[in-house]
């Protein structure tokens, strides 16, 4: 409870800790800079022939040089690679694909899309191209954060999904027409990620336009699955969003559940939420009674706790991660490296890993370069600096050249057995994998800031420091800047203290001399609409009359009374 939620605060920059130098790459002589650079041209050369064999489609064929669409017909692996551009340093190509994009995109088609991919991967890399946009150099419109191309896209896009919300439960459909809405006879069966795995892009959506809409969605399909979760604890695989019915019982923390778990918390450090910390904290001791036997986590049935397969996906490896941004970090090391001895079994993670006999399973024995050790790695090595972590992304990169690399690009593993590729080269893969690997190795990327350094823009609502680090990233590794949430709105304590602030100003007028200097003519209007939210409150409404103390999860903000702008004027105490 209270022990844990006191260091939430801290945790926000848990990963982005900064060691002395000498330690981990030195000890065991490991050049960091070399891979770094490998890691770099592996990127370009799957980007390089995307663009000239696949683009306008979604994602590249590698063994026959050409294009397929997947998801939805978006040009998904051009807006899925945009923000790891900008992280390898590339702003004028960063730069040319947001007009790309803003010039060829349309969502309004009668394309039948996945509700979750196409939130992950399309609005999630919107959202983060948007509040990345500055930093690249883009000549941003007055007002951003809190408007721009990128970011009406990205709201065009969940718009297209609300759709599938609207159900007697809330839990939303899978699938959804972005023309028409929820087909006639579409399926009621979701999996739990498909169900849970929201929050994050929707209330950054929310905080950024100020319409509610989508944080409300993704937090009332979030409590649906927490509040039919079973007596002992555990949620299933698949449930009927129409009646709340579980339709795959297999309780594990892989495929069709993972996001959910990895939402909630992301979600709590965010949003500064402990509702949806305290919910995780609770899954998890669930999680640990019934599925982790040595370190490893089986799937076992929801309601009884038996075990119903004693296996290890590899989507299962995002948790080590997970497990270091509430602070359990010897416990992920454990689990880590349990899923590293697979790796190093096959040079790569098979999709399905029978644990009791130590090998693959039967039509699993694929990889399609997937990326959830790398991204555990790169989380654990900012926290510990164990150099046993640097060696996984050097296996990483040394298997996925020899294995996966083609002429066009680079293939899905379709089997470690033998190395049979597959003819398909997934957006995930510029999108997170190469990503995490990049930032393993640089230690010194603009994503690990530690607070040092920020950028102080000045909005329509005040100024607003962004660019101070402490990202979070999305299940398809999209980092979303938190402070930008701050940015677009404000918070209620703070209209409390202007209602304050003016009573105080006109009963002290006739005593008390003000220098009036006048505000810039964009925050007339919107000046005056603040004064009028602040002054609409209920009467009845209780205020705090010693000043709010921030809660143990939140950021403190800067002091609001040195400075008021109303009805486009500003009032300076002259003191």
């Amino acid at each position: 409870g209270a022990a844990v939620l006191r260091f939430l605060g801290p945790l926000l920059c848990l990963w982005a800790l900064r060691l002395p130098a000498g330690t981990g790459a030195a000890a065991r002589g490991l050049d960091v800079a070399s891979y770094r650079e490998r890691v770099r041209a592996m990127f370009y050369h799957a980007y390089e022939h995307y663009l000239e064999s696949a683009f306008p489609y979604d994602e590249l064929r590698p063994l026959t040089c050409d294009g397929q669409d997947t998801w939805g017909s978006f040009s998904l692996t051009l807006i899925d690679a945009l923000d790891t551009l900008l992280i390898l340093g590339n702003v004028s190509e960063f730069q040319r694909v947001v007009n790309v994009l803003q010039e060829g995109v349309d969502f309004d088609i009668d394309v039948n899309a996945s509700v979750f991919e196409t939130n992950i991967r399309v609005v999630g890399g919107l959202l983060s191209a948007h509040l990345l946009s500055r930093k690249a150099g883009v000549e941003v419109e007055a007002g951003w954060p809190c408007s721009g191309p990128l970011l009406r896209m990205a709201e065009e896009a969940a718009r297209k999904l609300l759709p599938a919300f609207q159900t007697p439960t809330g839990m939303p459909y899978g699938t959804v027409n972005l023309l028409h809405g929820v087909n006639p006879g579409e399926t009621p069966v979701t999996c739990t990620a498909g169900i849970g795995t929201f929050v994050v892009e929707f209330a950054t959506l929310s905080h950024l336009t100020g319409d509610p809409v989508f944080e409300d969605v993704a937090r009332k399909a979030l409590k649906a699955l927490w509040k039919n979760r079973s007596d002992i604890g555990l949620v299933g695989n698949h449930i009927d969003v129409i009646t709340a019915k579980w339709v795959a019982q297999d309780a594990g923390i892989g495929a069709g559940v993972d996001s959910y778990f990895e939402y909630l918390v992301k979600g709590a450090i965010l949003l500064q939420d402990k509702e949806l910390m305290s919910m995780f904290l609770e899954y998890n001791k669930a999680i640990k009674n019934y599925t982790k036997f040595d370190d490893w986590y089986l799937w076992v049935q929801m309601y009884k706790g038996t075990v119903s397969m004693p296996v290890f996906q590899s989507l299962e490896a995002y948790w080590p991660g997970l497990q270091s941004l509430i602070g359990d970090v010897d416990n992920a090391m454990r689990t880590f490296l349990n899923y590293y001895t697979v790796w190093k079994q096959f040079g790569g993670l098979p999709e399905f890993y029978n644990i009791p006999q130590g090998y693959t399973v039967d039509k699993r024995e694929g990889y399609p370069l997937r990326p959830e050790l790398i991204e555990s790695a790169m989380y654990l090595y900012r926290a510990t600096r164990d150099p046993t972590l640097l060696e996984l992304g050097r296996d990483a990169v040394e298997s996925i050249e020899k294995i996966s690399k083609v002429d066009c690009g680079f293939a899905t593993i379709k089997d470690l057995r033998d190395h049979r590729l597959d003819n398909r080269m997934e957006s995930f893969f510029l999108a997170e994998t190469v990503k995490y690997l990049y930032l393993l190795f640089d230690p010194d990327n603009f994503i690990h800031n530690d607070g040092s350094d920020f950028d102080v823009v000045v909005t329509p609502y005040g100024e607003c420091v962004l660019n101070a680090g402490g990202y979070i990233f999305n299940t398809e590794a999209h980092p979303i800047d938190p402070a930008a949430l701050h940015c677009c709105r404000k918070r209620k304590e703070e209209q409390w203290e202007v209602e304050d602030l003016m009573r105080e100003f006109y009963s002290r007028k006739k005593t008390k001399k003000f220098t009036l200097k006048r505000a810039p003519d964009h925050a007339e209007g919107q000046n005056a609409k603040d004064l009028e939210a602040a002054s609409s409150e209920k009467a009845g409404e209780k205020r705090n009359s010693k000043k709010s103390s921030h809660s143990l999860l939140s950021c403190p903000s800067q002091s609001f009374n040195s400075k008021l702008a109303v009805l486009g004027q500003v009032f300076l105490d002259n003191t």
